[in-house]
Order: structure tokens, then C-alpha cells, then sequence
């Protein structure tokens, strides 16, 4: 009889061909599933945005923050500066850092002409006028102005004026006869060290209170106190290496 002949192992199934995956036009690799980044409509109310706070940087509160003084506004706005033209100075260069451009109204060319130099590198950022030469400056929306009137403690009436989206800054030395009639007309008043008898005198047009009164007499360098008839802010301004360097330290007297 013959011996039986081995078994053979029974051959393996074929595997199943991959099954063809759906194409994915545009999206790209999968990533990982994270949760989405959605609020629901009791959450909303907890974002907090700083919608409005535009503007120029002028300098720091008494808290540390930062002071933001917005030029460029659709509206006329006019502005009194009891003060140094250094100041004045910091306000115009940061204003052109913004994107503004700046017209100077003065009497005292040679007080200007380095910052308008300093500035004007590729463009024509800031233009110097003689008193009651200041041409039509054109503002708009995508190119805010800002006239400066270095016009001494008597300036006569100009001929260019605030303008929707032209901004005036008006600079004082000191608080002279006609300080009342452009204070009480202005928005914003901003006062910097001045006498005592100044301090009172600026006290009665502002309606500031004893303690104000008091501090004006005793300012800082660099200190302006900023009023309306209804609120004050006291703000200390220091210059940026690159504005010390064309403007030098802060100081209340030119």
C-alpha cells in the first residue's frame, strides 16, 4: 500500500484590494481636530477692544499710561498750548509718524527748520510758513493735517483754520490778553508751568479747582496738564532717543 502523500496548507486568501479614497480637492494634508475657536452670545460681551484709541502717542498719565491724543478727526478740532515749542515740536514729529502731514505757521523759521528737514527725507511730511502765508493744505481722510501756529502770545487770525480732518494747534508762551479768547474757544487746552498769577488767571478761564491751580505754578519740565471744561489729565513727555537727538532734553522755555 503506499504511504499517503503530505497535506498542502491551504493557499492563503488574496487580500482585498484598498478600498480608493475620495479625493479631498483643496484641502490640503488633515490636521489634527481641535475644537473650534468660537464664543457663544453670552461670551461675546467679554471681548474688550480698544476701538477709538487711535491717535498720537503725547507722552504717559500719572499711571504710567499712555496718553493718546487723536488728531486726525472729521470733525474741526482746536487745540491751545500754553507752553515751550519743544512740545509743540514732539507733537509734530510723532504726528508724522502717524501719517499725517504738518504745516508750520511761525514767525521763527530757524526754531523749525531742522525737524522739517529731519522729517521731509523722501517726502514733503512738514512745510514751513511765514505768519498769514499758510497755503490750502488739501486734507482728507487719507492725509490728516495738522497746522501748528508758532505765532507768539499775540497771534493774529489766520487765514487757514481747523477743517474736518486738519486739526490746529495753537502755541502760546505765555498767557497773554488774548490767551482767554482762544482757550475759552478751544477743545483741548494743554498749560504747562507758568506763574503764579498766570496759574490763577488760567484757573478762572479752565474753572480748575485750588489743587490744580496751585500745581501749574510748580510743573515739570516735559509736564503738561491737558483740560476741558469738564476733565484734566496731567502728562509727562519724554523724548525717543532719535527725538532727543534732533530736539534735545525736554524743557518749558525755547
Amino acid at each position: 500500500m503506499n504511504p499517503a502523500s503530505p497535506t498542502s496548507p491551504p493557499a492563503p486568501a488574496p487580500a482585498p484590494a484598498p478600498a480608493a479614497r475620495r479625493p479631498r480637492f483643496g484641502f490640503g494634508l488633515l490636521g489634527p481636530r481641535r475644537g473650534r475657536h468660537e464664543l457663544s452670545a453670552e461670551e461675546f460681551d467679554s471681548l474688550a477692544l480698544p476701538v477709538g484709541d487711535d491717535g498720537v502717542v503725547i507722552g504717559t498719565d500719572t499711571q504710567g499710561a499712555p496718553a493718546v491724543l487723536g488728531l486726525g478727526r472729521p470733525s474741526p478740532f482746536d487745540m491751545v498750548l500754553v507752553g515751550g515749542a519743544w512740545t509743540a515740536q514732539v507733537i509734530a514729529v510723532r504726528s508724522v509718524a502717524t501719517g499725517a502731514r504738518v504745516a508750520v505757521e511761525t514767525g521763527r523759521r530757524p526754531l523749525w527748520t531742522a525737524l522739517a528737514q529731519a522729517a521731509n527725507s523722501g517726502q514733503q511730511c512738514v512745510t514751513l510758513h511765514d505768519v498769514g502765508r499758510v497755503t490750502p493744505q488739501g486734507p482728507s481722510v487719507h492725509s490728516p493735517v495738522l497746522l501748528v501756529r508758532d505765532c507768539g502770545a499775540r497771534p493774529p487770525r489766520g487765514r487757514a483754520g481747523s477743517a474736518p480732518w486738519q486739526s490746529v494747534l495753537t502755541l502760546l508762551p505765555y498767557l497773554s490778553p488774548v490767551a482767554a479768547r482762544l482757550m475759552e474757544a478751544a477743545d483741548l487746552v494743554g498749560i504747562q508751568r507758568v506763574s503764579p498769577e498766570e496759574a490763577r488767571q488760567a484757573g478762572r478761564i479752565m474753572g480748575l479747582p485750588p489743587s490744580d491751580v496751585e500745581a501749574l505754578s510748580t510743573l515739570p519740565d516735559g509736564v503738561t496738564l491737558w483740560c476741558t471744561s469738564r476733565s484734566r489729565m496731567y502728562v509727562a513727555t519724554r523724548p525717543t532717543e532719535p527725538e532727543a537727538g534732533l530736539l534735545g532734553a525736554e524743557r518749558r522755555m525755547d
